[in-house]
């Protein structure tokens, strides 16, 4: 698998896997702005010639990074690519001049929440109800410039 930045040819296969791993899905009309918006950042794993695997992305706020969208396609999870591709994407991060990363998890949603503490994301904050108008979402943060040593 290898990591590109986010394509056209990219959008259908990640609105599938999309669908699968979200209750309230984006769907391709939505991923067409981050294409060209300079300030999104999105990472597409490909395999073979373009078999979409796994992206996330972050739009770029300032200093601070705001994760939109991480997901693995479903019979490809549990394989340690999310981890890959969270460590993509902070990488990335770092290299654009952010020092801090925010993201929205569902609560419920217990292997994310692992993984993201095992970076050193802690929870900030909640927004109740956030999802589906019945889920809460944690506000998790990462420091990871100025005074931030990962």
């Amino acid at each position: 698998m290898r990591f590109e930045p986010l394509k056209f040819e990219h959008l259908a296969q990640m609105a599938e896997i999309e669908s699968e791993a979200f209750d309230q899905p984006w769907s391709v009309r939505m991923f067409i702005p981050e294409v060209a918006d300079r300030n999104a950042f999105y990472l597409v794993g490909v395999r073979g010639e373009n078999e979409v695997i796994c992206y996330g992305g972050f739009h770029k706020v300032l200093d601070e990074a705001h994760i939109t969208n991480i997901a693995v396609k479903a019979e490809e999870r549990c394989k340690g690519i999310g981890r890959t591709l969270m460590r993509e994407l902070i990488e990335c991060a770092r290299r654009a001049g952010v020092n801090r990363v925010t993201l929205e998890v569902k609560d419920t949603n217990l292997a994310a929440v692992s993984m993201y503490r095992s970076f050193g994301f802690t929870v900030e904050g909640i927004r109740k109800r956030y999802y589906a108008n019945r889920y809460d979402a944690l506000v998790m943060w990462l420091t990871i410039g100025e005074d931030g040593n990962r």
